[in-house]
Formats: structure tokens, sequence, C-alpha cells
């Protein structure tokens, strides 16, 4: 849902997704099943995960672009949820 979501949004937002307790060369060769890569980073630093205090995963944050967390859960939003999530992030500029 997230890619269908991102595609909506790839002008105003940027989206990341962070490897977390894998290799750079496994999680390469899935981030083409799970997002498309023209939408979609992959990061591959697991230090982002002490940065925002990230225990466990799946995690999602919404960071303006001047880096303040505009917010974050854990879990899954539903598609309505993460559309009015991502308008007021669009918002911010």
């Amino acid at each position: 849902m997230i890619d269908a979501v991102a595609s909506d949004y790839q002008d105003s937002i940027s989206f990341v997704a962070v490897a977390g307790n894998s290799s750079e060369s496994a999680s390469r060769q899935r981030v083409g099943r799970w997002f498309s890569p023209e939408r979609i980073l992959w990061g591959y630093d697991e230090s982002i995960w002490s940065l925002y205090g990230v225990r466990g995963q799946p995690v999602s944050f919404l960071i303006t672009g001047d880096d303040i967390v505009e917010a974050s859960w854990f879990g899954a939003l539903d598609e309505a949820e993460m559309r009015h999530q991502l308008d007021i992030l669009a918002a911010y500029g």
C-alpha cells in the first residue's frame, strides 16, 4: 500500500525504507518485490534505528524538511489514515 500511495506524493514527499537486520545485498534483492525503486529510496545504514529510537518493525516516521518528526507509529495504518498523515506532512512543504 505504501508503494501505491507514494506514487501520489512523489513530487512533494521522499519515501525511504530502511533495511534492518539484513545485509545490503539481501535487501537489494527484495526491494523490487516490496517497493518501486523509482519511488522509494532504500537505506542501508541501521544507525538510523538508534537515531530515532526504533525498537522493532514495522515503524513509520513522518519527518519534515527541517528534520522535525511530525508523526510516528508502530504497525500499519489503513490507506485513508496514511493519506491523511501524508497530507499533513505535505502541508509543511
